[in-house]
């Protein structure tokens, strides 16, 4: 019969206890548990497909920018084409002025200071058969050398194609005052070759039209120089000499 006092042996251990771990089991101190690290291709990587791939948006901006060009530029050849077509088939060609006379008269010259009268007559001629032309703010004045003396507007005119109109300038100074050369100079030709040269000047703004067709409107410039009025010594008055004189036009 077996000894009740030894103890029993045989059974199996206790299971051991989920929720309790042992010393052998737990982590090291100071160990962490590593996560997985991203692609390497996001990391600031301007090669990666993604970063290459061309923004729809800007290639159409840069399309419709490019066609607006290529249209302006092709508008702006296609108009200077036709003007220049057109400005050849009309062969536009610049008016023609000629001073017919020029009358001085209560010519008075003293202490730098001088009083006159001067009545010019001129013709203006439209060259052109295809176009009219049209005059406004015409401005004109008469010199001696470079120097103005007086000066006055002319009416606007028009005129039609291949035409001529004669129109009429008054000059008047009137005690007006004048630089010792040039009050010097005048008394000279006077007493000398008994005359005293004068030139006139005008500008005038000028429209060319043909048809439905009407260029912008330019400034014309008109010189007429060497203009001698003969006067005597003891005369106040005198003539334009060696006839009608042709001007200089330009624009």
């Amino acid at each position: 019969m077996g000894d009740h006092n030894r103890p029993v042996t045989g059974y199996p251990a206790a299971p051991p206890n989920p929720n309790v771990f042992s010393a052998a089991a737990q982590p090291p101190p100071a160990t962490a548990y590593p996560y997985t690290a991203p692609p390497p291709y996001f990391n600031n990587n301007n090669n990666h497909p993604y970063h290459n791939y061309p923004n729809p948006y800007a290639s159409q901006r840069n399309t419709l920018l490019r066609r607006a060009i290529a249209i302006i530029v092709a508008s702006t050849i296609i108009t200077g084409t036709i003007l220049f077509i057109l400005w050849l088939l009309i062969s536009p060609r610049i008016p023609e002025f000629q001073i017919d006379s020029l009358t001085m008269s209560n010519l008075n010259l003293s202490n730098s200071l001088i009083t006159a009268n001067w009545d010019l007559h001129f013709t203006a001629k439209n060259p052109n058969k295809k176009m009219t032309l049209y005059y406004d703010e015409i401005a004109a004045a008469i010199f001696y050398d470079s120097l103005s003396i007086a000066d006055t507007t002319v009416p606007p005119f028009f005129m039609d194609k291949g035409n001529e109109t004669a129109q009429k300038i008054s000059f008047v100074a009137s005690g007006a005052y004048v630089e010792k050369w040039a009050f010097d100079g005048m008394n000279k030709e006077k007493a000398q070759s008994g005359s005293i040269g004068f030139n006139v000047r005008m500008v005038a703004r000028v429209g060319f039209k043909a048809g439905a067709w009407r260029a912008r409107r330019r400034y014309l410039r008109v010189y007429c120089g060497v203009l001698s009025v003969g006067v005597g010594a003891n005369k106040s008055s005198g003539n334009l000499l060696g006839g009608p004189r042709q001007c200089r036009v330009g624009l």
